[in-house]
């Protein structure tokens, strides 16, 4: 998939109208900002990785700030929905169903540029090292953990593609099912609930497992890789697009200067991406596809 960079216009108070300016102070409609993470990985690290997020975001606006991980990709979706949370991470799938949902009240603003240089990354399946299994064709009949039903890497993109290459997860594999996280399909792997699991990947030294094995969770070397999906845009930091403009405006000013105002808090919160790069519905044109498709399947085989 084709992944498209724009031209970052930030618009500043100080050229907001007369009217705009005297309403800058958002404050007392949005006394706390709430920031949302989908469940890609356990609560505890995820909401550690927030930590220094979070003490920016309150220099940065005055206000105090909230992380919290969903206990699953539509929890989140659900607290933006229901005026919980003003701001999320989501995958590129839970992006589409936050905008099928919401329509135009929910936007991506901004998504990572990865440690490599990259806007996209892959689902990858993986399995034991020590497992027979060297190509996706040697699945047949065997068992798959997928993580997620609104997890891009995990659920929608590889489906899809591998009934592009004639393997329907519903006949190829003798069971599917959701093991609830990326970590947890790692580990579901690992133990033997799975034969293999599909998860997020952008490259060697930046996927789901690495940083597994860096926070001590499981040894290196412990799975391997046996089919990668083609590149998928990167998961966007979405925005509630009904709350006030002035606020919106010096939280989007304060998210872009963050790699530069503080360069720690903003690795740990992107796992050590170079950046951060402007997003636009417009980039996730062929996820939504794929996402239409893949519910209207569901539908006629219910039918």
């Amino acid at each position: 998939m084709i992944t498209r960079r724009t031209a970052l216009a930030l618009p500043t108070l100080a050229l907001l109208p007369p009217a705009a300016a005297a309403q800058s102070d958002w404050r007392a409609q949005v006394p706390e900002l709430r920031f949302g993470m989908i469940s890609v990985e356990n609560e505890r690290d995820a909401v550690a990785r927030l930590q220094g997020f979070q003490a920016y975001m309150q220099r940065s606006l005055g206000v105090p700030c909230r992380v919290f991980r969903g206990t699953d990709y539509a929890a989140v979706v659900e607290a933006l929905r229901s005026g919980h949370a003003e701001l999320a991470y989501l995958g590129p799938a839970s992006y589409g169903l936050a905008r099928r949902i919401m329509g135009e009240r929910v936007a991506p603003v901004f998504r990572y540029l990865d440690n490599a240089g990259m806007e996209g990354y892959h689902s990858v399946m993986i399995v034991r090292t020590d497992s027979p299994f060297q190509r996706v064709e040697d699945m047949r009949g065997r068992s798959l953990g997928f993580s997620d039903p609104n997890s891009t890497s995990g659920f929608q993109v590889p489906g899809w593609f591998l009934r592009r290459q004639g393997m329907d997860p519903a006949t190829f594999f003798s069971r599917t099912g959701f093991t609830g996280s990326h970590e947890q399909g790692v580990m579901a792997v690992i133990n033997g609930t799975y034969d293999a699991a599909v998860v997020a990947y952008s490259n060697e030294n930046r996927n789901t497992f690495q940083r597994m094995v860096e926070k001590g969770m499981i040894q290196d070397g412990q799975v391997r890789v046996i089919w990668r999906s083609p590149l998928i845009p990167n998961s966007p930091i979405v925005l509630r697009m009904d709350l006030p403009e002035s606020f919106r405006t010096e939280l989007t000013a304060a998210l872009a200067a963050m790699p530069q105002g503080d360069a720690q808090a903003f690795r740990e919160m992107s796992s050590g991406a170079r950046g951060l790069v402007p997003a636009r519905h417009e980039d996730y044109a062929d996820i939504m596809a794929i996402l239409e498709e893949n519910a209207a399947r569901r539908r006629e085989r219910r039918s």
